[in-house]
């Protein structure tokens, strides 16, 4: 049975499914002469199609292909930069695609962290970015530059409770032990390396007004220098963030963090000290969006 429920008998004619095959009246037999131009039927032969015609056509259509393309990539950049497109328009078969969307339209200015994201999935997603960068960082070492980044990214009725978790957390027995002073400074000719990078993000939940979202990351830790005895080394982790609309802007209600996934580590050769130093000093981080 063919596509469409046609039948086919056995001389290649069809009949539709569930009724009876009539055979055609035969024909007279009929003799094409040398030289005839028409078919048994009586149907003009076409004349074969010219090399140069077909040619022709195969890089008319080549080009066409290659102008579509170019319009097409030209139409996806060509929206300014404060445009805002449909959150759902993301492939799901590329879910580390960016969504065209602004990032962030201002910065806090003490602390440095992007603040005014858009109320979408998107926007959750980018604000939980950034600020598993700002609390992943070297500045939460230090009190006072800590109480400043957890009051700018937190929700107002948490802002006590994230605050004395991470003060219990981030204590001077810890500073002592990775060897940092009370502000959080690494010792003279070393370099304190404490960095997040997320890798991608992920809503679990959301309705307008909340949303959880988890991102994954890779982190480097540890003192660069000569003498250290707590090298530098690569991690993996996952952060969750509930985070709750505040009016302006996406605000952390609550978080909790989980190693991996982590992969295999690769065969590259483990760089020197002052290599992890100058490169922690030199490269800045950035700003994430979704």
């Amino acid at each position: 049975m063919s596509i469409g429920g046609d039948e086919y008998d056995e001389q290649g004619r069809t009949s539709g499914a569930g009724t009876s095959t009539r055979r055609a009246p035969a024909r007279g037999t009929r003799t094409r002469l040398p030289g005839e131009d028409g078919d048994v039927y009586g149907v003009g032969r076409r004349p074969a199609g010219r090399p140069g015609r077909s040619l022709l056509m195969v890089v008319s259509v080549v080009v066409l292909l290659i102008a579509a393309i170019a319009f097409a990539n030209r139409s996806g950049s060509s929206g300014s930069e404060g445009e805002e497109n449909d959150p759902g328009g993301g492939p799901a078969a590329q879910p580390t695609a960016p969504s065209g969307q602004m990032p962030v339209q201002t910065e806090d200015g003490t602390t440095g962290i992007p603040s005014g994201f858009p109320q979408t999935e998107q926007g959750a997603q980018s604000a939980a970015a950034n600020y598993a960068v700002a609390l992943g960082g070297d500045r939460m070492f230090n009190r006072d530059s800590r109480h400043q980044i957890v009051s700018a990214i937190s929700a107002p009725s948490a802002v006590e409770e994230i605050q004395s978790g991470f003060d219990a957390d981030y204590n001077q027995a810890l500073n002592d032990r990775i060897g940092l002073d009370t502000a959080g400074r690494a010792p003279e000719g070393s370099t304190f390396v404490n960095r997040t990078t997320p890798v991608g993000a992920k809503v679990t939940s959301y309705n307008g007004n909340d949303a959880t979202v988890e991102v994954w990351c890779s982190g480097l830790f540890g003192l660069a220098g000569e003498d250290s005895t707590k090298p530098v080394t690569a991690n993996w982790f996952t952060v969750t963030f509930k985070l709750s609309w505040a009016g302006s802007d996406w605000k952390v209600a609550a978080s909790s963090q989980e190693s991996g996934p982590t992969p295999v580590s690769g065969d590259n050769p483990i760089s020197t000290a002052d290599e992890i130093g100058s490169a922690a000093e030199q490269y800045g981080g950035f700003t994430y969006a979704r």
